[in-house]
């Protein structure tokens, strides 16, 4: 029987927000955008993608305002209908939550695509929970490792450090590849993991490191040290 490791990237998915301990806010209305930087509002009634998904953060956040997500959904839908894929992403996990909107995995699914088409690293690791636990579309094992993987490539330390963990064990069809996991497992250490995840990346990274040879982690940590001045912002 194939290994399955869903359970613990399902467990990830909780690192993209962090959950309400208050009780859902009241839906407000645009008159509450009162007290707002005028200029940042004139942007907003604009049209200005940009500035509506600044206003989305502010009440996604609670910055300058107080928490509200359902106005956060009006201006994160306005910025994503523009193709923003920040707020694409932002709207998919309201969404995925049902906060200030209707819990709904179909469109959640459907946003957090698009963001993660435009090669959203969130996003694409949002996907590939959807995908593993059939979120608004049905299970696909292949959909759901292979938005894991366009996430670790784009940067996300967490599923660095899962597509490290697949290549140790060899999961999900994946050929036991220790210089791979290496790769990937070295990555997610020195990269902004949960720290959970990171702590277990560097037990898993020097572990695989006794089945390489010293050449072998030469050549790997090369890898790692190209990867890095290729990607600065993920560098520590």
């Amino acid at each position: 029987m194939r290994t399955r490791f869903s359970f613990a990237w399902a467990a990830l998915a909780l690192v993209l927000c962090v959950r309400a301990t208050w009780a859902q806010p009241t839906p407000a209305t645009p008159a509450q955008n009162k007290g707002i930087d005028p200029e940042l509002l004139a942007k907003v009634n604009a049209g200005d993608a940009e500035a509506q998904h600044e206003l989305g953060d502010m009440y996604y956040f609670g910055q300058g305002v107080q928490r509200d997500y359902a106005q956060a959904a009006i201006w994160y839908r306005k910025a994503a209908e523009q193709g923003d894929h920040d707020s694409q992403y932002r709207i998919g996990v309201l969404y995925h939550f049902g906060w200030g909107v209707p819990r709904d995995d179909a469109q959640a699914f459907v946003w957090i695509k698009k963001s993660a088409e435009q090669d959203d690293a969130n996003a694409e690791r949002l996907l590939s929970v959807c995908y593993a636990k059939g979120l608004g579309v049905p299970k696909d094992d292949a959909h759901e490792i292979f938005w894991l993987r366009r996430a670790a490539e784009d940067g996300d330390a967490n599923s660095q450090y899962i597509i490290g963990w697949v290549f140790e064990d060899g999961l999900q069809g994946y050929r036991q590849d220790y210089a791979e996991a290496y790769f990937w497992l070295n990555l997610a250490a020195s990269g902004p993991a949960a720290p959970k995840y990171r702590k277990e990346a560097v037990k898993r990274r020097d572990k695989v490191a006794s089945h390489l040879t010293q050449a072998e982690l030469s050549r790997v940590q090369e890898r790692v040290r190209d990867w890095h001045e290729e990607h600065p912002a993920q560098a520590q």
